[in-house]
């Protein structure tokens, strides 16, 4: 029996809504390690002490992981068959995150067209909302990506367990 396996271009229908069905706390650890990995000088990311005097009062999480996790979010319903994204556009942050945030997401299918140039791909473009646990909008943009035509592209890795003598002896 196969699991989900996303959506190809002939799937995505302009209107259409995906409430993405995965949720993710920010930890300490995840806005410490992408400040870092990213050369992020900003202290309100990454020192408690200069963060506590700021009108927050304590730190920020990095605006480009919310991007990077939301995205990552919208992946299973949105780019599981993806070719290539071309961008995201009108990125916006209404609403700071804080470690200790669990967010969430949905995407509106904005646009959905045949490409001119490659015909095993479409171009479809997405709005995508991260908002946390209170329902605080707390990113929103679009995104505009290639994505497989039913029949192109790679096909997942089709492989199977071989029950040798010594993997059933592991069973007992």
């Amino acid at each position: 029996m196969l699991s989900w396996q996303g959506r190809y271009f002939e799937d995505f229908t302009v209107g259409d809504v995906y409430w993405h069905p995965l949720g993710r706390t920010v930890t300490t650890t995840d806005n410490i390690w992408l400040t870092l990995l990213t050369q992020n000088t900003a202290p309100l990311h990454f020192d408690a002490h200069y963060a506590a005097r700021t009108e927050f009062g304590k730190p920020l999480v990095d605006s480009t992981f919310t991007l990077a996790l939301v995205t990552g979010q919208s992946v299973t319903d949105i780019s599981q068959h993806v070719m290539a994204n071309l961008g995201w556009d009108k990125v916006r942050l209404p609403h700071p995150v804080f470690e200790g945030d669990t967010l969430y997401s949905q995407s509106e299918v904005l646009l959905a067209r045949r490409s001119t140039s490659r015909p095993e791909v479409g171009v479809v473009t997405v709005r995508t909302v991260g908002f946390n646990q209170r329902g605080e909008i707390v990113i929103v943009f679009e995104r505009t990506l290639l994505v497989y035509r039913r029949g192109h592209g790679p096909r997942f890795a089709d492989v199977r367990p071989v029950w040798d003598e010594r993997s059933r002896k592991a069973l007992s």
